[in-house]
């Protein structure tokens, strides 16, 4: 079979199960919040309260004196959300084939609907908690305090965001089909997760850790693409009034890349492999 009509077929089956796959999004995302007295609200709350604890602890050692942060509270915000994304998405996916286990023995389905409508339903929750990001913005603009000018150069936050989605959708889809052979890679991923948190810029800046912009120290910390992806977020929320002196071409050159071939890797690893899943899980 050619490469054209491979993905003709790939394309019609995606097709024929497209309504399956919005059905398990929308029962991910109703599960999600089942046994919550505050339900949906929670997606707003939950991010609010952690910025309002974590300026309150880490403001006066990170917050001041730093050209990058013209108002903490949205700088860390705006990181925390990606941040939460990325983790919750990518430890979901890592569960879902093993999660699903009795269907998968039932009943075909393409086995990538699995991770893919995690991804999405974590991608829809995140897209909701966006909207405290707008409305701490308005208040700060309406209050006067650290106001935040917004101009057109707010629209390419978009572009990180989609990087990220393709990013968690790769690393998503090549941890489930790790976790379905290796399970300790859920305990491992915890501790990574962790450890993430602490190396990404965001309670912190990275000049607020004494390395300057070029040296290898810094250097190293952006070959995190996580990073690279909440900055080019924050030059776009935080900045969109001097965006050309806070955006970096090579975050994003570097950042698409690593997430098309994260995707590549972890599609193909996941499609490698998928035929054995039935005997292991």
């Amino acid at each position: 079979m050619s490469s054209k009509a491979k993905v003709g077929a790939y394309t019609d089956k995606f097709m024929k199960y497209r309504h399956l796959l919005r059905e398990l999004v929308i029962k991910k995302i109703k599960l999600q919040y089942r046994n919550s007295v505050l339900g949906v609200f929670w997606t707003f709350l939950q991010p609010l309260l952690t910025m309002i604890v974590l300026t309150i602890v880490f403001s006066n050692l990170f917050g001041r004196d730093s050209k990058e942060v013209v108002n903490y509270p949205v700088y860390l915000l705006a990181g925390r959300l990606l941040y939460e994304f990325f983790t919750q998405s990518t430890k979901k996916a890592m569960k879902s084939i093993r999660g699903s286990a009795s269907i998968i023995k039932k009943v075909y389905v393409p086995k990538y609907i699995y991770p893919l409508s995690v991804v999405l339903s974590t991608f829809v929750t995140f897209l909701i908690s966006l909207s405290v990001l707008v409305l701490v913005i308005i208040f700060f603009n309406l209050t006067g305090r650290d106001p935040i000018p917004i101009t057109p150069h707010v629209l390419f936050a978009v572009v990180p965001i989609i990087i990220l989605f393709v990013m968690c959708l790769g690393i998503g889809m090549f941890l489930a089909t790790l976790d379905v052979f290796f399970k300790d890679i859920e305990n491992l991923y915890d501790v990574f997760t962790m450890l993430l948190f602490y190396v990404t810029p965001i309670v912190y800046t990275i000049d607020k850790l004494g390395f300057k912009d070029g040296s290898w120290q810094a250097m190293i910390l952006r070959l995190n693409p996580l990073c690279g992806i909440i900055d080019m977020f924050r030059a776009a929320v935080l900045h969109s009034g001097d965006f050309a002196n806070y955006f970096d071409p090579f975050s994003l050159i570097y950042c698409s890349v690593f997430a098309v071939a994260i995707l590549l890797v972890g599609t193909g690893l996941f499609y490698k492999l998928q035929d054995k899943f039935i005997l292991h899980i």
